[in-house]
C-alpha cells in the first residue's frame, strides 16, 4: 500500500503518540533521527502521520524514549501494523468519501462509541428499508446502494460481544418525526426495541419536556479508541461531512455534554417503554 493510501487517522494517532513520548523524554527530532540513522524529515513525516514506521525502527524509538511498559509497547506496535491494514471498505473506491472512510476507521478501532442524535435514527440502529429510503432521497442510485451495503456491514459491530459497546441518546423528536410509510416506520421502531436488548447496546431517549441549553447540542459522536491508555476523539457531524476534534480540552467539553444528556434522558428501561408506546400509537 502506498503512503498516500495509508489510513490517515491511524498514522496520525501513532505519529502524535510518538511525538508526545519524544517530548516527554526531553529529546529533539535530531536525537530520534540519529537513533534511526536517518534525516530529520523522516522523523517529522512519521510524527505528522505522513508515513508509517518499520517495527525495528519503532522498537528503537521506544527504547530511546524509555517506554518500558510491555502493554503500551505492544499497543503501539499493533497500531503501527494497522496503518497498512486493508479494511473491508478499502475496495469501495470513490463512492465512499474521505470523511466517511475516516469515520469507519474510528468506529472499527473503538471499544466504545457514544452518539447523540437530535435529528435522525442512528445509522447502526436503522433497518435496511429505512436506510434505503434515506439514501434514495439524497444520493445517486449506484452510490445509494453502496452506502446501504456499507451501513449494513457496519452493523456487524453490534454482534461483537464484549468487544464493542454502542451507547446512543436519541432526541424524542426523532421518534415523532420519522418519515415514511406506516409499515416501514413500525418496523424501524420494532428494530430499535430489538437492538436495545443486545448486550453491547444502550439506548436512551431525551424527552420532549427537557429544557435544553441556549446553544442546543449538535449531533456528535465520542469514540473511545482501543489502546493503553485508550484515546478519545470527537466526531462532529455537519451537512457536508464531519470534523474530528482530538485536543483534550475539546474532548472534555463533549464528554461533559454527554454526561449532562445522559442524566437528562430517560433510563434505558424507560426509553424502551417510550418507543413501545410509539409503536402502539401507530407512529
Amino acid at each position: 500500500m502506498s503512503q498516500s493510501e495509508m489510513p490517515t487517522i491511524r498514522s496520525r494517532r501513532l505519529g502524535a503518540e510518538l511525538r508526545r513520548l519524544r517530548t516527554e523524554a526531553d529529546l529533539r527530532v535530531q536525537d530520534a533521527a540519529t537513533a534511526l540513522e536517518c534525516g530529520q524529515p523522516k522523523i517529522s513525516q512519521i510524527e505528522t502521520g505522513k508515513r508509517g514506521i518499520r517495527q525495528l525502527d519503532l522498537t528503537t524509538l521506544l527504547n530511546l524514549y524509555g517506554v518500558a511498559d510491555d502493554k503500551q509497547r505492544a499497543n503501539l506496535k499493533r497500531l503501527a501494523r494497522d496503518i497498512h491494514k486493508v479494511d473491508w471498505w478499502s475496495g469501495q473506491g470513490p463512492l465512499l468519501s474521505d470523511d466517511l472512510r475516516d469515520y469507519l476507521t474510528l468506529e472499527a478501532d473503538s471499544s466504545l462509541v457514544r452518539s447523540y442524535e437530535p435529528a435522525v435514527t442512528p445509522g447502526l440502529l436503522q433497518t435496511e428499508d429505512y436506510m434505503r429510503q434515506i439514501f434514495a432521497a439524497g444520493a445517486e442510485e449506484d452510490r445509494a446502494e453502496t452506502l446501504v451495503e456499507t451501513r449494513l456491514r457496519r452493523k456487524n459491530l453490534l454482534n461483537e460481544h464484549g468487544e464493542f459497546r454502542f451507547r446512543v441518546i436519541i432526541d424524542a423528536s426523532v421518534l415523532h418525526r420519522m418519515a415514511g410509510p406506516r409499515e416501514l416506520v413500525r418496523q424501524q421502531f420494532e428494530y430499535l426495541m430489538e437492538a436495545g436488548e443486545l448486550p453491547g447496546v444502550t439506548i436512551q431517549v431525551l424527552p420532549l419536556d427537557i429544557a435544553m441549553p441556549p446553544a442546543q447540542y449538535a449531533p456528535y459522536t465520542l469514540f473511545t479508541l482501543r489502546g493503553d491508555p485508550p484515546a478519545e476523539v470527537v466526531w462532529l457531524e455537519h451537512m457536508t461531512g464531519g470534523t474530528i476534534l482530538e485536543q483534550r480540552a475539546d474532548v472534555q467539553v463533549y464528554t461533559k455534554a454527554w454526561d449532562d444528556l445522559t442524566a437528562a434522558a430517560l433510563s434505558p428501561a424507560q426509553s424502551m417503554q417510550y418507543i413501545s408506546e410509539r409503536i402502539s400509537k401507530g407512529r
